[in-house]
């Protein structure tokens, strides 16, 4: 019997995996986050398998699914939504699980940031802008924030960021923000990333909060602030650049070029 946590993806059903997929038409028993899981994605589930909504239970009741499930010798899909890697709660439900001696499997899944950066249409890292990625939160009830951990830190680096959680608080993550980015700085709030009803408020990081305030959003949305959201003029990377000489390209296309014609590279 093993455990397969299962990283969902974003919204939309076919964005999971091909061997998340997989796996869930393989367990008999299927735990899933009953608030964020599409539904669709339960239609993988064998026939007369037990489903179990998660979202009503704490930790012990679904551990309680589990294990008895191992009594069974049945294999659990455990599904949640994004990838399993951030803010999913897999590390309290594996730590009670190696002191079960109950094998695991975990299986990623298409994060928010990556949808929201689809739907979008843009790449976060952009050559002379930004090359990181920071992907961060503000305090809240289930977990507080460590101290050194503060918007302004990440800030000061001038990467991209990825606010997850926090969009009840989008003042406060605009005011923070705005002494290192600038009110001129591309911001946007992305809702339900590839569910039915996504929606997009894109705009200069002053106006953000009354964007969000204006369309009503609460919860479920990713806050994405920095430069390479609407980079302009930029300089290409030099990895497709004719002169670049990589492995796979040794002497650059100019000299690959010249080979082919004259049995010589230049």
């Amino acid at each position: 019997m093993t455990v397969h946590f299962i990283g969902a993806g974003p919204g939309a059903a076919d964005l999971i995996t091909v061997r998340g997929r997989d796996r869930i038409a393989a367990c008999p028993v299927c735990l899933y986050a009953g608030s964020l899981v599409a539904p669709e994605i339960l239609g993988w589930c064998p026939p007369g398998a037990r489903i179990v909504d998660t979202a009503p239970l704490d930790l012990d009741a679904i551990m309680g699914e589990i294990e008895a499930a191992h009594a069974r010798g049945q294999d659990v899909a455990r599904l949640h939504s994004g990838d399993l890697s951030i803010w999913s709660a897999l590390a309290e439900q594996t730590r009670r699980l190696d002191r079960l001696g109950i094998p695991y499997t975990v299986t990623p899944g298409v994060p928010a940031f990556s949808a929201a950066a689809a739907l979008l249409g843009r790449e976060l890292t952009v050559p002379g802008l930004t090359q990181s990625v920071v992907l961060t939160r503000t305090s809240g009830r289930a977990s507080a924030m460590p101290e050194r951990e503060t918007l302004a830190a990440f800030a000061a680096t001038g990467a991209t960021l990825a606010v997850h959680l926090s969009i009840h608080v989008a003042e406060r993550v605009a005011a923070e923000l705005i002494p290192f980015y600038g009110a001129d700085c591309p911001a946007a709030a992305v809702f339900r990333a590839s569910w039915p009803d996504e929606r997009v408020l894109t705009g200069r990081l002053a106006d953000l909060p009354g964007l969000v305030a204006e369309a009503g959003i609460e919860r479920t949305a990713l806050i994405l602030v920095g430069p390479a959201l609407d980079p302009g003029a930029f300089r290409e990377s030099a990895l497709y650049a004719p002169d670049y000489d990589r492995r796979y390209r040794p002497g650059g296309s100019v000299g690959i070029v010249a080979d082919e014609l004259t049995g010589e590279r230049r």
